[in-house]
């Protein structure tokens, strides 16, 4: 081979290993997420109700954490730049795929939504009525007879033919059987009705169980209609907000007076409000959005908790220190429930 081939050989090769090196950098998926800050959006065309539009000035914000699968590029990224939180993947999703944890996370978000219109309407004194449909299939363990059939996102309606009001319902029938006695589950798969009947298998405690990570699957029915629509929002942190713009809607108050709110935490049939994850990030969110107050979760931790966490830190401490840092100017406003929202917000005008 001549040299000057010989130096050709080595161009071409040195190129085409920089083009695979360079796809590998932006493109290899790692088995890590990233999460990072989001966006404050406003709930005015989030929500319709019949009749309620939302005239007020100022608007209500829920913010969100950008979610993404990291590359060696963006995982440098993230190690280089602030607020950026690197995740095992299986930390993140549970080991479930992308199809089914977004089917999860969008489930949270519908009963989020539920939960703030209960709330929302029971606040202004407006008609509301709730149906409970079942068991939700969050997951579906591995040693599960039933693995082949019920799926993550099905609902059970009924066991042996019974139908109960609450999960605990199901789960007392349940524990009340033996490991390996059959049970023949009724549940609803992409809306059609299906039956199978399988054995209990051991779970905690050594009790008998289906084998399965559930939750209550509530449909919220209001005489006045409303519409909520999340978009490509998923997750349960968006109850304390959305309960904050229907409110306001169907009561016609001026809560917000002009301003920008952002805030965050789900939202329990009781109003009480829970904690959320990456309150920092929804923070800076609602800072670069303009946003002037923002709600943030408090829970008080118990004994054990501090026991086990000496440095543990609320989302409201931790909100407020980031603000601090992140966000000059906008409040950190505690909430512990609805009521206490509406409270500061009628108090603080």
């Amino acid at each position: 081979m001549k040299k000057q081939d010989k130096v050709i050989m080595r161009r071409i090769l040195l190129t085409l290993f920089a083009v695979l090196f360079i796809g590998w950098f932006l493109f290899w998926p790692l088995n890590k997420y990233i999460e990072s800050p989001g966006s404050a959006d406003s709930l005015r065309s989030y929500v319709k109700i019949k009749g309620h539009p939302d005239k007020q000035k100022g608007s209500f914000m829920i913010t969100s954490v950008y979610l993404q699968q990291a590359r060696p590029a963006t995982y440098v990224w993230a190690k280089l730049t602030p607020y950026n939180t690197i995740e095992n993947k299986q930390d993140v999703t549970g080991g479930q795929n992308n199809v089914t944890f977004n089917k999860v996370q969008d489930f949270y978000m519908q009963s989020a939504i539920n939960e703030a219109i209960a709330n929302a309407y029971k606040a202004a004194h407006e008609e509301f009525s709730k149906k409970y449909l079942g068991i939700y299939v969050l997951e579906v363990a591995k040693n599960s007879k039933f693995k082949n059939d019920i799926k993550v996102g099905d609902t059970i309606t009924k066991v042996n033919g019974r139908h109960y009001n609450t999960a605990l319902g199901f789960q007392k029938y349940i524990a009340k059987r033996k490991v390996g006695s059959p049970l023949t589950v009724t549940y609803l798969h992409n809306g059609h009705q299906h039956t199978v009947t399988k054995p209990l298998v051991k779970i905690a405690s050594s009790r008998a169980g289906i084998g399965i990570v559930l939750t209550d699957n509530v449909k919220v029915h209001t005489k006045i209609p409303v519409k909520v629509d999340p978009g490509q929002l998923g997750g349960p942190s968006g109850g304390l907000m959305f309960s904050l713009q229907i409110y306001q809607q169907l009561t016609g108050q001026d809560l917000r007076h002009g301003r920008k709110i952002a805030g965050t935490g789900t939202i329990n049939p009781d109003g009480s409000v829970g904690e959320i994850g990456g309150i920092d990030k929804k923070v800076v969110a609602a800072h670069k959005a303009g946003a002037t107050i923002f709600f943030a979760p408090y829970v008080k931790p118990s004994k054990l908790l501090l026991k086990y966490e000496e440095q543990h830190m609320t989302n409201y401490q931790l909100a407020k220190k980031t603000a601090k840092k992140a966000a000059p100017g906008m409040k950190v406003v505690p909430v512990s429930s609805f009521d206490d929202a509406v409270r500061y917000l009628k108090t603080h005008p």
